[in-house]
Parts: C-alpha cells; sequence; structure tokens
C-alpha cells in the first residue's frame, strides 16, 4: 500500500512538473512583450482548455494577468463558468485578484511555482476555511525555474 502511495505521489509530481513547464513558455512569451513574466495554463482531464501570459501593458488592461485569460479561455472551452475538476499551473503564486477569480470560478487545484515575496497565501487558506469550495494548493514546483525569470526581469528593469 505504501508504494502505491509513493508512485502516486511521484506520478503527480512529474505530472506537476511536465504542465508547470508548459507555464514557462507562456512566461517567456511575457518577458519577451516587456510584460511581468508569469505564465499559466488551465488543466482539465489531461488536455489544456485555457492558457495565459500576462498581458496588461499590451491589452491596456489591469486584469490581464495570465491566470484571468487562462480562466476565460477554459470558461468558453467548457462552456461554463464554474471550471470543476480542473487544475491551474501558474508560474508566480497568484494575487489577491486573481486568486478570488480561482475561488470563483471553482478550480479544484492550484499549483504554482514561485512564491511572492510578501507571501499573502497563508492568509487566503485562512479564508479558505471559511468558504465551501475546497481548493488543494500545491506550491514550489519548478520555483528555482520560475523565480529566476522573475528576478532577471526585475534586475533588467533596474538597471
Amino acid at each position: 500500500m505504501a508504494v502505491n502511495s509513493y508512485r502516486n505521489v511521484m506520478y503527480s509530481y512529474n505530472s506537476h512538473k511536465y504542465w508547470m513547464k508548459h507555464a514557462l513558455k507562456l512566461a517567456l512569451i511575457a518577458k519577451k512583450k516587456g510584460e511581468v513574466p508569469v505564465g499559466a495554463v488551465l488543466v482539465f482531464k489531461e488536455n489544456i482548455i485555457g492558457k495565459g501570459s500576462n498581458s496588461s501593458i499590451y491589452h491596456n488592461d489591469p486584469t490581464a494577468h495570465a491566470e484571468i485569460l487562462a480562466l476565460r479561455q477554459g470558461g468558453k472551452k467548457l462552456k461554463n463558468y464554474r471550471l470543476l475538476n480542473t487544475t491551474l499551473y501558474v508560474t508566480l503564486e497568484p494575487c489577491i485578484m486573481c486568486f478570488g477569480a480561482i475561488i470563483h470560478s471553482r478550480i479544484q487545484n492550484l499549483v504554482f511555482g514561485a512564491k511572492e515575496k510578501k507571501n499573502k497565501i497563508d492568509i487566503l487558506k485562512k479564508y479558505l476555511n471559511n468558504i465551501n469550495h475546497k481548493l488543494n494548493i500545491t506550491e514550489s514546483i519548478l520555483e528555482k525555474e520560475c523565480s529566476s525569470f522573475l528576478n532577471s526581469f526585475f534586475k533588467n528593469k533596474r538597471s
């Protein structure tokens, strides 16, 4: 029994890495456009149904975060604003706006890479204890790769 549990954990971890690599490709697209390099993919039944890279500057839209764009595509694909049984992979811990949209859309799993330095996820986890929707959160998948995109972007902006 313990061996099967270990295999499931390893499969899940490897699967998370696979999808996060897709999100990293989208973060690179954002970086090339001069946007904050964040990418997101929304997965349903082992298929990407939504993807996004930060595009607030390009679209002149403060809500054009990678997560929001992925959620919008996913909703259109499923023809429903509730994105049940989906997993959202994001290269950076979501902001408060995106976290609210994630909860409202009823995503089952949130997986992110780099942690936000102001670490709001702990506060938001407390909020999750007081609502009906249960969101599974997995942190730090490919954290070094995700963080290096952001660190190099902001280092170049400062110089």
